[in-house]
């Protein structure tokens, strides 16, 4: 009986020194790196103001598009919004603008007052279509290109590295 009690001590130390051994040496920050060169998701974004949805379709048509996840709420969204309106001069690319978590009527004064980039907007509310792109926080943006495919993915707000390396990409056709 003594052994058999000695064997399972023994049995359930090694097997907690495992689980420690493995979950010490896992990654354990969120990484979306893999998603660039997959195709996006199936698109089901809402319209920011119209009850319509936002489909694959609707990206295909220009070369090249940037998701820009946003909310009025973010500071650093606050940040990056200048660059974002400076992309929005670029002939080769189309900027969709994701309102995140926030309220239709803060968002409305947030554009107002910075300008509004965007070439479509659209809004979740509850954040549940943004995560199948990848997105935990915001800002975040997505450059992808006609065929639904992610070139480009940056987490945080963009800086002049970023808009550079976006304007290089959409114009070496």
């Amino acid at each position: 009986m003594q052994k058999i009690i000695k064997i399972s001590i023994l049995t359930i130390t090694i097997f907690i020194i495992g689980i420690f051994f493995v979950s010490l040496n896992r990654d354990t920050n969120y990484n979306t790196e893999s998603l660039v060169g997959k195709k996006i998701p199936t698109i089901n974004l809402q319209y920011y103001n119209e009850k319509k949805f936002y489909k694959e379709e609707d990206l295909k048509k220009n070369n090249y598009t940037l998701i820009n996840f946003f909310a009025s709420w973010c500071s650093p969204c606050r940040d990056e919004h200048a660059l974002l309106v400076e992309l929005s001069k670029e002939k080769n690319l189309q900027l969709l603008g994701v309102n995140y978590k926030d309220k239709i009527n803060q968002a409305d004064i947030f554009l107002n007052e910075l300008g509004n980039p965007y070439d479509l907007l659209a809004k979740d509310e509850n954040g549940k279509q943004s995560v199948k792109f990848g997105v935990y926080g915001i800002p975040e943006s997505i450059l992808i290109n006609s065929e639904l495919m992610i070139l480009k993915k940056f987490i945080g707000p963009l800086s002049f590295r970023d808009v550079n390396s976006i304007i290089e990409i959409i114009n070496q056709q």
